[in-house]
């Protein structure tokens, strides 16, 4: 009779660390949430939505979400291009500007704010060749646009670039072989593959976006009804003691981001599928460049 021994853990148990996950949890997550719902439930169904859907409430939502819309649009763009350079490219300096992707991450955005301002000013070094030509950048819904962007572009790249790395170039070479130009490439074989990891970039900036506060608030000039972000507007409405307006402002920017912290659960969750599927992916995407010669040829 053979004996087979228990192979001990290092970590300790699963009853011990999924309990101390949910102490933890709920100390610093859901309690404190949790008192953001129930200050609201102490207002009635009509007092919240009024105060909700108020003017300069609904003003600051299409501002911050708006933007960052916006903001994280641009970024979808161009942070696939930077990540495409840093990829597929060697060039003096590669590593230092692969480190300033991150310098979002690391700045205060205090100091992104200021640094924003300063350069987009009517008299900075872009703001000055910008008002020349008629485009006012800072104190405007532009300069809370341009700080959504500043901060949202790590998002993007740093989930679109390890997709990159890991993509064989085999595959393009198999498609430049078969006759497909560099647009249909791209189209057919290299965006099936990274667009998972782009539209996830793309969600993470956004949520980021509609939560920024520090980096926005010294561009934005924060005129109520024209360049105020709702983050701003809970703050006013703390200052004026005015707490239920500014819990009824939270819940719904609560809920907006649960909402898209779940989208971008589920889009990483589409985009880590079972390997046979996505190198099953790969395969049908070559098999659709094929020309039908090719494929009559091997029918017969």
């Amino acid at each position: 009779m053979r004996v087979v021994l228990k192979q001990r853990s290092i970590l300790p148990g699963f009853g011990l660390t999924l309990g101390f996950t949910i102490f933890y949890l709920c100390l610093v997550v859901l309690i404190p949430l949790s008192a953001t719902f129930i200050k609201t439930m102490a207002l009635t169904w009509h007092d919240f939505w009024r105060l909700a859907t108020a003017a300069r409430s609904v003003a600051s939502y299409e501002l911050s979400f708006g933007g960052a819309f916006v903001g994280a649009t641009i970024n979808l763009a161009f942070g696939l291009l930077v990540a495409w350079v840093l990829v597929r490219y060697d060039f003096p300096a590669k590593g230092l500007f692969d480190s300033l992707v991150d310098l979002p991450f690391a700045l205060p955005t205090a100091v992104a704010g200021i640094a924003l301002t300063t350069i987009y000013a009517p008299n900075g070094w872009l703001g000055r060749p910008l008002e020349a030509i008629g485009i006012h950048a800072a104190y405007t819904r532009l300069g809370v646009v341009i700080a959504m962007t500043f901060i949202g572009l790590p998002f993007v790249v740093r989930t679109v670039q390890p997709v990159l790395q890991d993509l064989d170039q085999e595959l393009e070479e198999a498609a430049a072989s078969l006759g497909a130009g560099r647009v249909q490439t791209f189209l057919r074989v290299l965006l099936p593959s990274i667009l998972p990891a782009a539209l996830t970039g793309f969600a993470l900036a956004f949520a980021r976006a509609v939560g920024e506060y520090g980096s926005v608030i010294f561009i934005a000039g924060n005129m109520p009804m024209r360049t105020e972000i709702a983050p701003l507007l809970i703050i006013t409405k703390l200052q004026e003691y005015d707490y239920p307006a500014a819990t009824a402002i939270a819940v719904v920017m609560l809920v907006a981001s649960f909402v898209m912290l779940l989208g971008v659960n589920l889009l990483q969750e589409w985009s880590s599928g079972p390997p046979h599927e996505r190198s099953n992916a790969h395969v049908t995407t070559i098999d659709a460049l094929v020309p039908s010669t090719y494929a009559e040829e091997g029918s017969r």
